[in-house]
């Protein structure tokens, strides 16, 4: 399971490596409906809260532990969020999709689910992974919703997991797709694109 920076391309996005010259355009993505307010998600609220944030992932990734990438919608070239791999462990095939966050402009179209489609679609059949795993707080529901919708199953709750920037202590869900269900989830996800493509909702 060799891990290394690549580009990921669909028909609606492109996921890029992350950059410290994505600071700014990541930036005015986070600002798009001000993220940082959302007590169930950690988004940078400034510029240089962008920077550290970009540094860490960086740092992650040469540790070996993140695979970051900039998230671009490709009808206007302009960077709309973040996601990355982490927690990766390749003598156990198993890595986590997760810190992803897009602009309000974004959310509810085909750009996370292509985004999902693309970065499952590396981790299986080029990685060769066994297991994907998705955290999220246990108090956000939009995310544990479309975490499900990919085909993902819940496993159960990590308590007190992680302390959040305003020091509650976060439960955590957590969910998994394993490498025999990949097939049925990639054909879930490919119906779903389609049906936004001819005008649906997915």
């Amino acid at each position: 399971m060799n891990v290394f920076p690549v580009t990921l391309e669909g028909r609606e996005v492109r996921l890029e490596p992350l950059a410290a010259a994505h600071r700014d355009v990541l930036f005015a993505a986070a600002a798009d409906g001000e993220l940082w307010r959302s007590p169930v998600t950690v988004v940078p609220s400034s510029p240089e809260a962008m920077a550290a944030y970009i540094d860490d992932a960086l740092a992650g990734q040469a540790q070996g532990r993140y695979l970051p990438f900039a998230v671009i919608r490709r009808a206007t070239g302009r960077v709309v969020g973040t996601t990355r791999y982490r927690a990766i462990e390749p003598a156990h095939r198993r890595l986590e999709i997760g810190s992803t966050w897009l602009a309000a402009g974004v959310q509810r179209t085909a750009v996370n689910t292509e985004a999902k489609l693309l970065l499952l679609r590396h981790a299986f059949e080029v990685l060769g992974c066994a297991r994907v795993e998705f955290l999220t707080d246990v108090l956000n529901e939009r995310s544990r919703a479309a975490i499900a919708r990919l085909g993902a199953r819940q496993e159960g709750i990590l308590r007190r997991h992680m302390v959040m920037p305003d020091g509650r202590h976060r439960d955590s869900a957590c969910y998994s797709i394993i490498e025999p269900e990949w097939p049925a989830v990639r054909a879930s996800l490919e119906a779903r694109l389609r049906r936004y493509g001819a005008g649906g909702g997915g």
